[in-house]
């Protein structure tokens, strides 16, 4: 059954490939069916892969090789909420480590460009949280991050 609403992700050609590392690495992720282009388009020929159907954290998506024409921003991108510092930690180190990037407050970016927030669900907690106190100090903390420190946080929502 193909879903009423999917996210379409535009790789240049390695959409297999994102897709499953994603399944290897994201729980309630898998790699569905692949699309052959059934004629020859702008950036490829007759037979390559056009699309791949996956899902990562229980989400829907298209990988379309669409080329080089259009780049990846941080104008999108997957929040991923994490359980605790060894989740936040193994998430962060596999997209980091398979030739991603480093960002701030927990953002960074996989191989093919596509932005990830990778969030700790205490920093979440504590930044929405009704101690308007505590949230700024949570959120300060945050601030000096690129990987979220899970026990920073803790001890910056504290005091």
């Amino acid at each position: 059954m193909i879903p009423k609403n999917t996210v379409c992700v535009w790789y240049d050609s390695e959409a297999v490939d994102a897709a499953n590392f994603y399944a290897r690495t994201f729980p309630d992720s898998s790699v569905g069916p692949i699309m052959r282009a059934p004629g020859d388009y702008p950036s490829g020929k007759e037979g390559d892969v056009l699309t791949v159907e996956f899902t990562v954290a229980g989400i829907p998506c298209i990988g379309l090789n669409g080329g080089p024409h259009f780049k990846q921003t941080q104008a999108f991108s997957f929040q991923i909420a994490t359980d605790d510092q060894a989740e936040t930690d193994r998430l962060w180190n596999a997209i980091v480590g398979n030739g991603g990037q480093e960002s701030e407050c927990g953002w960074c970016q996989d191989r093919w460009g596509v932005s990830w927030q990778i969030t700790p669900r205490v920093l979440t907690e504590a930044v929405a949280g009704p101690d308007r106190a505590a949230a700024k100090r949570a959120f300060e903390a945050m601030m000096t991050m690129r990987k979220i420190d899970v026990d920073a946080i803790e001890a910056a929502r504290r005091g």
